[in-house]
């Protein structure tokens, strides 16, 4: 596949003889190629990797926490105090921060309530919020959060690949139409010169009228007039189509000039569960995304519904001179400090007014995530109407085309025996040629509406 692609896709001097036997880029390998080399595929997997490193992020406001302090103070050959303290402070998902230090501390002139042993004094306790903060705090709030943008990463890494397949899609069936309607056009200025030819050769034979040179001419120049804006077209649609091929060191690559598409057929191969598709939109990744910004707003409606509630934090640690008597230290018997901090504000306005709000983001978004399912669904009716009718129009215009193809073959025996016109012929011919260039045109049109139905429905590459 890889080597394939390379061959085809990239510029001359990647050709070789044997490589130019191979000149057809099919859809299926576009698409695959797009898929792994595209920059936009390349950003939505960033996304993921964003969405980890905000979990990790998040994550850190859990680390561990060891500190150091020294404070020490000497004047006039007089040692104030030398104070010192190393600790660790140990957060845990419970909302119970655990600690332990060691401090160390002497002087002349230090503060009695800092007075320890000799050998210093350990300390290992916990501290717990019994009101505010007991079911949700800011540190765990943010964790949730960025666990829940984590995973809306991923619905947005779908949504920009399935925005990344439309276009691309849009674009190899453009660049199809371009290419089956130059070589229709080609074949009509190819036909109008044997004709001119001919005319020319009946007319210094005395079978033909001066005028029908002039009416051969003019045909041909036509339709050469039209081969010329086709192969402009062309040239445009390889150009744009050139922008969605990359190679794997992402740099840019082009289509070689006898590179072409798969032919442009009708295919109704491909069945579309209608139901199914209309079950799909429940989890289009747009409504993922916003699920999960509502959820988001919820945890910040819960931290905010916790500020309302009194902060009541309760610190107990034990204190020894040794490590190991630990095991033997009694709850609130001895070697012990212990506080509780109460504080709330008297109106609560500051809390009340955040809850509200946050409330209201809410009810915002939930307004914003109905009116988008609908749009989605709305879309999605549309998309499977429109390929219900270019399904019809194919199948009529099909007949159609078969049906003026059987009009010129008359209209060329009634001109061979006399009976017709070379104006007539030339009619009927550019009936026929023009009702090819609409087929051509509804059957792009019917490869992208189907990718549209996809789209509509929340799927893409591989779904």
């Amino acid at each position: 596949m890889r080597s394939i692609l390379i061959t085809l896709l990239l510029c001359g001097f990647f050709f070789n003889s044997k490589a130019q036997e191979i000149d057809t880029l099919a859809y299926d390998s576009f698409m695959e190629w797009v898929l792994e080399y595209h920059p936009m595929a390349t950003q939505a997997e960033l996304n993921t990797v964003m969405g980890d490193m905000e979990v990790r992020t998040a994550r850190g406001g859990f680390d561990p926490m060891i500190y150091g302090n020294l404070d020490k103070k000497s004047y006039n050959e007089t040692l104030y105090y030398d104070k010192r303290e190393a600790g660790i402070s140990i957060p845990t998902w419970a909302g119970i921060e655990l600690n332990g230090s060691y401090e160390q501390n002497t002087g002349k002139y230090l503060n009695p309530e800092s007075n320890v042993p000799n050998d210093g004094l350990f300390t290992a306790g916990a501290s717990v919020n019994l009101g505010q903060g007991l079911i949700l705090d800011q540190r765990r709030a943010a964790l949730r959060q960025a666990q829940l943008y984590q995973q809306s990463t991923e619905s947005q890494r779908r949504q920009m690949l399935n925005s990344l397949y439309l276009q691309a899609t849009d674009m190899y069936w453009r660049w199809a139409l371009a290419y089956s309607n130059q070589e229709v056009l080609k074949e009509g200025v190819e036909l109008a010169e044997i004709r001119y030819r001919a005319v020319k050769s009946s007319f210094k034979f005395g079978d033909v009228a001066a005028i029908d040179t002039v009416e051969a001419f003019s045909q041909l120049l036509n339709r050469q007039y039209k081969l010329q804006a086709a192969q402009n077209t062309l040239f445009a649609t390889t150009q744009e189509l050139n922008t969605y091929l990359w190679d794997e060191e992402g740099n840019p690559i082009n289509l070689n000039e006898e590179i072409y598409p798969e032919r442009l057929e009708a295919d109704f191969t491909t069945i579309v569960n209608k139901e199914e598709l209309r079950t799909m939109v429940a989890s289009h990744p747009e409504l993922q995304i916003a699920d999960f910004e509502l959820a988001s707003l919820d945890v910040e409606r819960k931290l905010k519904a916790q500020q309302i509630i009194p902060v009541v934090k309760l610190k107990y640690n034990f204190l020894t001179e040794s490590l190991n008597d630990f095991d033997n230290a009694g709850f609130f018997e001895n070697n012990y400090k212990w506080g509780i901090s109460v504080y709330t504000p008297l109106f609560l306005r500051k809390s009340r007014g955040s809850l509200g709000l946050a409330k209201a983001k809410i009810d915002f978004k939930q307004n914003s995530r109905d009116i988008k399912e609908i749009q989605l669904r709305t879309k999605l009716e549309s998309e499977l109407n429109n390929l219900e009718n270019l399904n019809s129009q194919i199948l009529t215009f099909e007949q159609n085309v078969f049906s003026l193809e059987a009009l010129l073959q008359g209209e060329v025996r009634r001109f061979e025996i006399g009976e017709s016109s070379l104006f007539l012929v030339n009619a009927r011919e550019v009936s026929v040629f023009d009702s090819k260039l609409t087929l051509n045109e509804l059957i792009s049109k019917r490869k992208i509406a189907n990718a549209k139905t996809r789209y509509a429905a929340g799927l893409g590459f591989n779904n």
